[in-house]
């Protein structure tokens, strides 16, 4: 593994039009597990000028359901929950502070093509009889941690994350009313012996209220996020030697989903862990916790953390592999990259997960029931990524560090 050498992550903004599509969809899958702890949804959101449109297959008996002879005028949607969407579609973007011409959210065009799960994914997924419930898809998921961040996460992520968060803060509180939602953050970091040790160039690219490209109003704009920076990455890592570009392309007036269209699960890499560790490929975001991409993603990061917490490695990468409709994993994989602790290999570490009880198997259900993932939770990490932060003050449950103990006895 190389010890010195330069690395980049980047990030977006909850202003962007891949997360707000990202966060419509999360906040349809979150409206349904409100209604019905077991609903079943896959949710796509498309996002363009003054238009969203969503689509994609639900299970959930309060407000859909085809089979319901007295909802057949209204195509199957329980009464008053087509307009539930809607409003919840709204409210999202009205959150987020879209109010502009090309996008708003009281004046955009809705379209709703939401319909039915297939019987034939239903039947594989649903627990039946002996049949415990399985897999929503086959594939594989990854799950990484190091100590470069105390959230265990790597820096050049992290800190990308926290620069945009900032920027979005003060654009809401007022403190910086010149930004508009859409914005982009990338940092580059010089590593010394495998540590991050200063910024090489920084990148951010915001979304501002007109005329704040050139002249005084550019100079306060540009002073204003080299301010931000400065306050968030660690003290010296930021010299005359970093290279700064704010807004390169000039003016960002137009933006969001009137500037780019935008679709639901464009930005994984930015969900997880910025190319610091491998992606299996599947999207978090509009999918209910049946859904393994997303489940066994969070319960990958969830091990991970829990085995650098625990003092067992500095660095680690989990794998998990499914297949549709059935229950075990395939294949458990762990890789510490040469930091294991003294004694501690990474064969002895996969035994370990497996024989934790209390994780049901790694199933899809005894991942579900460990997290506690039937809740509506989703909408909130949806943007800034899934990993390593908090929402309204609280880590995500797959953040928890709960299993170090369990994994040291599984280890004795």
């Amino acid at each position: 593994m190389r010890t010195s050498y330069l690395f980049t992550s980047e990030s977006v903004s909850e202003g962007h039009p891949d997360k707000v599509s990202d966060q419509i969809s999360d906040a349809i899958v979150d409206l349904m597990l409100s209604k019905d702890a077991e609903s079943r949804v896959a949710c796509e959101t498309m996002t363009t000028t003054q238009r969203v449109i969503l689509s994609g297959e639900i299970r959930c008996a309060p407000m859909y359901d085809a089979n319901n002879a007295a909802w057949a005028e209204n195509g199957g949607w329980a009464p008053g929950a087509k307009e539930e969407i809607e409003q919840a579609v709204r409210r999202t973007v009205r959150e987020i502070g879209y109010e502009q011409s090309g996008f708003h959210w009281k004046t955009l065009t809705f379209e709703n093509h939401l319909h039915g799960q297939s019987s034939e994914i239903a039947q594989g997924v649903d627990a039946n009889g002996n049949k415990d419930e399985g897999a929503g898809d086959q594939g594989i998921m990854f799950g990484f941690a190091c100590d470069e961040t105390p959230d265990l996460m790597p820096a050049t992520l992290d800190y990308s994350h926290k620069i945009l968060e900032r920027l979005a803060a003060d654009r809401k509180n007022g403190n910086a009313p010149f930004l508009e939602p859409d914005a982009k953050s990338q940092l580059s970091l010089r590593y010394e012996d495998g540590k991050p040790v200063a910024c090489t160039a920084i990148v951010v690219s915001t979304q501002h209220a007109k005329g704040y490209h050139e002249g005084e109003k550019e100079a306060e704009l540009k002073a204003y996020v080299k301010g931000v920076v400065e306050e968030i990455l660690p003290e010296g890592w930021v010299s005359d030697e970093t290279e700064w570009h704010i807004n390169p392309t000039g003016a960002f007036e137009i933006g969001g989903p009137d500037g780019d269209a935008g679709l639901t699960g464009r930005k994984i890499i930015v969900d997880t862990y910025g190319g610091a560790a491998p992606h299996g490929g599947g999207a978090f975001s509009g999918k209910d916790p049946t859904k393994v991409d997303r489940s066994a993603a969070y319960i990958t990061r969830y091990l991970a953390k829990n085995i650098v917490a625990a003092g067992l490695a500095r660095r680690c990468t989990i794998q998990l592999s499914y297949a549709i409709g059935v229950s075990k994993p395939l294949s458990i994989y762990v890789d510490t990259h040469g930091t294991g602790a003294a004694g501690v290999t990474d064969e002895a570490l996969e035994d370990a997960i497996r024989n934790i009880e209390k994780l049901g198997g790694l199933t899809p259900r005894g991942i579900r029931m460990h997290l506690g993932l039937n809740k509506p939770i989703y909408r909130k990490s949806a943007a800034y990524g899934h990993f390593g932060r908090q929402a309204d003050g609280e880590h995500f449950p797959w953040e928890r560090t709960d299993l170090v103990e369990d994994l040291k006895a599984a280890l004795r």
